[in-house]
């Protein structure tokens, strides 16, 4: 496990950075208005990436199942001067009513590093659109499954299986074994197995999305994900032309897609 995993005061600075850096700036770039917006982020963990969205006039909910992280998220926000814009919600999303629960639904809703936890890609993606206004996007970041860290190995205490690439693709049996090998403790194992479930590929986003009655407005793949300038210090790198063009394999080197997504009109 990498120190700013356990430093949440440094993932929030992290998560900061880069919504302010990359995420806004794509959804500008491609014609997404974000000043004084009504902004959901789905699994904001401790909200770094709301801050971002709050310096740009919004108003901002965060919903994050974890009462630990929401707590630790309000202490953040204790003294800062937009947190009267900010709602912190530690529940599960499908159990919220939008439209009894919020004033308004949301222009932008942000899902970063969140939706390969989710169960049942094909039940969030039908239920999602309660929350959204009909001129609403959507905006996802996440790796896909099969890229050298996709199974989220990072995490395991070991420092060498937590820097083994692609482990996460052998036969689910093995990877358990290794695990066990490597003393992991249960809870964690439970979590990458989980990740093995719920992970998703480039095509199965896409296909999941469009089945729900969305329409995809804009893709961006990564070589380097951006986050991964501010944990390692890494040059930030677009995925060159020619793997992102091919299906599939464009997901083993492909450490980060962004997806912008809107109700399709039809």
């Amino acid at each position: 496990m990498f120190e700013f995993h356990k430093d949440k005061k440094r993932y929030f600075d992290i998560q900061y950075k880069t919504s302010k850096h990359h995420i806004i700036p794509f959804l500008k770039e491609n014609g997404v208005k974000v000043q004084g917006q009504h902004v959901l982020e789905i699994g904001c963990a401790e909200a770094g990436v709301l801050k971002g969205f709050l310096e740009e006039d919004c108003q901002c909910v965060g919903i994050e199942l974890s009462a630990s992280r929401v707590k630790l998220a309000k202490e953040f926000y204790r003294d800062h001067s937009d947190a009267t814009r900010l709602t912190l919600i530690s529940e599960n999303i499908y159990d919220i009513n939008p439209t009894e629960r919020f004033d308004s639904l949301f222009d932008i809703i942000i899902l970063k590093d969140v939706i390969e936890h989710i169960h049942d890609h094909p039940r969030f993606f039908r239920e999602i659109h309660s929350f959204l206004k009909p001129s609403g996007i959507i905006f996802f970041g996440f790796p896909p499954w099969q890229m050298p860290f996709g199974g989220h190995q990072q995490i395991a205490k070991s420092k060498l299986l937590s820097k083994w690439i692609y482990v996460h693709l052998l036969p689910r049996i093995v990877y358990k074994g290794i695990m066990n090998v490597f003393g992991e403790s249960k809870q964690t194992q439970e979590e990458l197995l989980e990740i093995a479930e719920t992970g998703l590929s480039i095509e199965q986003f896409e296909r999941h999305s469009t089945n729900a009655g969305f329409k995809i407005n804009r893709r961006k793949l990564w070589l380097t994900n951006p986050i991964y300038h501010y944990k390692f210090g890494l040059k930030i790198r677009e995925q060159f032309p020619l793997i992102r063009s091919i299906p599939y394999f464009r997901n083993f080197l492909t450490s980060c897609a962004y997806f912008i997504i809107g109700k399709s009109k039809t």
